[in-house]
């Protein structure tokens, strides 16, 4: 099993029906009553063959089974994965954080194993394969990395400590240049199972291009190799996908093909433009660096929006309530107008597992018009010191289906407002 990078919490990471996004605001998500651990009577676990017609823009989740219910109408992770890349004709390029395939001993089902499949065919047909994880990671489980080269795949370490300050934290894919997979899940078979992820598949070579512009970079860095220069166009000009706007990012500063697409800019920008009703859900929110520099950017925007009347309503993973953590949730909770809740998965029926039965997506919902969704939790370490990847959407229908998603959380047993002033107990993360 790997293991937590001290300094870093675990960011953490088989084939569905590409369904699009729901127009209408009816919350997608569920919960049953966290003492058991049953499939949802809405969980299959070999659903039909992907939709002929694909959208160009498709929401993709994972829920902690037994706690969550699996939506039907929106994608699951893996199947989402193996549709990818079983479509793949020339190329799949993926970017990770770490590897973590399934103890032989560990209870339930693997659903990263069809996705290890479905590499292994892509590489038997011809198809270039690049995988890229972070090199501190990868020397923490090297079984786990021997056994994607096993497949054939090529995979390079990235040394994002040496050259950014801080991890390859980005979790996604490329598929032929035109076909993305962005979001909070790892390559973890723990994220397909035991984590509430969400993410986005983007059918678009604009897209695909920014994102490769980072992977690319990354690639040639590992390799000890010249990087190649991409056009990428005006990164402050939205591309239309459906009646979706999308705009591809990128972290950290200083390491892009644009400052344009800078994440945290473009974060801050959607913040200030709320109006109404602000929606956030991380796996933890940070104020101070972990070399001590404050980092207020965030906290700022969102005492901002607050002051000008503006419901803001947080979601953090009860992981936040670490010794070194909790304390810039509880100060988010003073603030007049700011809403923070935990949202604590009960232990999964089989009994404990390490590092997951947590919430690790990470998006924003503005006037349920506007979205951001990404890989980077807020903390500055992941905006000037690592790789992250993320996407703003202009979609009404996007956003009405995660608003309906982060209301049946707060909402819901699993919920637990954040008191200002309360010692709270750590809960149990790893071994």
């Amino acid at each position: 099993m790997s293991r937590i990078w001290p300094w870093l919490p675990l960011v953490l990471v088989a084939c569905a029906p590409q369904v699009r996004f729901p127009s209408g605001g009816a919350p997608p998500s569920s919960f049953k009553n966290p003492a058991g651990d049953a499939l949802p009577s809405s969980f299959t676990t070999h659903p039909g063959p992907e939709k002929k017609t694909l959208e160009p823009l498709n929401l993709v989740e994972s829920v902690p089974l037994g706690a969550m219910t699996d939506d039907p109408a929106i994608a699951n992770t893996d199947t989402t994965w193996c549709a990818m890349l079983l479509g793949a004709k020339r190329s799949i390029a993926i970017g990770a954080f770490y590897i973590a395939l399934k103890p032989s001993d560990s209870k339930g089902t693997d659903r990263l194993q069809p996705v290890l499949d479905e590499l292994a065919a892509a590489v038997k047909r011809g198809v270039s394969v690049r995988f890229l994880i972070d090199a501190n990671f990868a020397k923490k489980d090297p079984a786990a990395v021997a056994r994607v080269r096993s497949l054939g795949v090529t995979v390079r370490e990235f040394d994002a400590a040496k050259s950014m300050g801080g991890v390859h934290h980005a979790k996604y894919m490329v598929i032929d240049e035109e076909d993305s997979y962005v979001g909070s899940a790892n390559f973890d078979w723990r994220s397909l199972d035991h984590i509430h992820e969400l993410g986005l598949r983007i059918r678009s070579q604009h897209a695909a291009a920014v994102f490769l512009s980072a992977f690319d970079a990354d690639w040639v860095t590992a390799g000890g190799e010249s990087s190649p220069a991409r056009d990428l166009g005006a990164p402050r000009t939205p591309e239309l996908l459906a009646d979706a706007q999308v705009t591809p990012l990128l972290s950290p500063k200083g390491y892009l093909s644009d400052p344009g697409f800078w994440d945290l800019d473009r974060i801050v920008e959607a913040l200030d433009r709320a109006k109404h009703d602000v929606r956030v859900q991380l796996l933890s929110f940070e104020t101070v660096g972990h070399d001590g520099a404050k980092f207020e950017a965030l906290s700022a925007a969102l005492l901002r929006a607050a002051v000008r009347g503006v419901r803001v309503q947080v979601l953090l993973s009860n992981w936040q309530k670490s010794a070194k953590r909790v304390g810039a949730a509880q100060a988010l909770a003073r603030q007049s107008g700011i809403f923070v809740r935990f949202v604590n998965i009960p232990e999964a029926r089989t009994g404990f597992i390490p590092f997951a039965r947590v919430i690790h997506a990470k998006y924003l919902v503005v006037d349920e018009s506007e979205v951001w969704l990404g890989t980077s939790n807020w903390g500055g370490d992941y905006f000037f010191k690592s790789r992250n990847v993320g996407a703003l959407v202009q979609s009404a229908g996007l956003a009405r289906t995660l608003s309906g998603i982060f209301d049946t959380l707060a909402a819901g047993p699993l919920s637990e407002l954040v008191d200002p002033e309360k010692v709270y107990e750590v809960p149990r993360m790893g071994d």
